[in-house]
């Protein structure tokens, strides 16, 4: 299992990524930017993939833009869900893994929002993933996703770090009113390009004493550029964009978010 696919992650995902936000933004302006790309590119219907517990999804209903939605995790789907029908909006939401999802439609526009692509642990499933989505696509239909330039510098540190070389990250209020902390510990096997850690929750009382404590595994992929250049080639993608970030920076330099606009050919 993966963090996402449980239901107390899920639950309380909106609130402790508030709180980490608040501290290291490094998604400013990526509701707006989705917004745009969908304004222009999805006509002909838009899908949110990997939608998690729906940012992006809701932002987009919001605006006017009723977009289906599906993730691996039938806990996140479950809550977007939940939070669609209180804001009033009846949206197709299901879960379905990306690389197999199929649709009673085609989508002019799909969005992988933050780091969902990089959950792919494999080239074999990215590369399963990319021809799936463009199944889905019509001809000429646009896909965005981002992933991460991998840091040399970071990717050392990494390799020496176990997944129990815990570091804190952030405290919130959860769902229960209750006060938790929460720490994680990631690894890097430059061989699978792969990062393996835990996260750990601590429940803490009134008086600041940790009475519960839960476990939560989190594994991602790096890709690097000119992987991911050959990747989308092959799958039959070509790229009209990259940005540096959710303001549009320019993709020519190392970049702490890397946002892929590709089309199908």
């Amino acid at each position: 299992m993966d963090l996402h696919d449980y239901e107390d992650v899920a639950e309380n995902y909106d609130l402790y990524l508030d709180a980490m936000y608040r501290n290291e933004d490094n998604h400013s302006g990526f509701q707006e930017f989705y917004l745009d790309f969908a304004r222009e590119y999805g006509k002909e219907g838009v899908i949110d993939i990997a939608c998690g517990t729906g940012a992006v999804l809701l932002y987009l209903a919001e605006h006017g833009i009723m977009a289906d939605g599906t993730d691996l995790s039938e806990a996140m789907c479950r809550v977007a869900d939940e939070k669609a029908r209180q804001k009033g909006f009846r949206l197709h939401i299901f879960p379905a893994n990306m690389t197999e999802f199929r649709s009673d439609r085609k989508y002019s526009c799909a969005i992988i929002a933050r780091s969902g692509f990089m959950h792919l642990l494999t080239p074999e499933l990215q590369k399963a993933a990319l021809l799936n989505i463009r199944e889905n696509l019509v001809d000429g239909g646009m896909l965005t996703f981002n992933t991460f330039d991998p840091h040399p510098f970071f990717q050392a540190q990494q390799m020496k770090t176990r997944e129990t070389d815990y570091s804190f990250r952030l405290e919130y209020t959860n769902k229960q009113g209750q006060h938790e902390k929460i720490y994680n510990a990631i690894s890097y096997d430059p061989y699978t390009q792969i990062m393996s850690g835990n996260w750990k929750y601590e429940v803490l009382d009134d008086q600041g004493n940790i009475i519960e404590e839960r476990i939560r595994p989190l594994k991602m992929r790096q890709t690097y550029r000119q992987e991911m250049k050959y990747l989308l080639e092959l799958t039959g993608y070509e790229i009209v964009d990259i940005f540096g970030g959710y303001h549009m920076e320019s993709g020519n330099r190392s970049a702490k978010n890397v946002i892929w606009c590709v089309r199908k050919k």
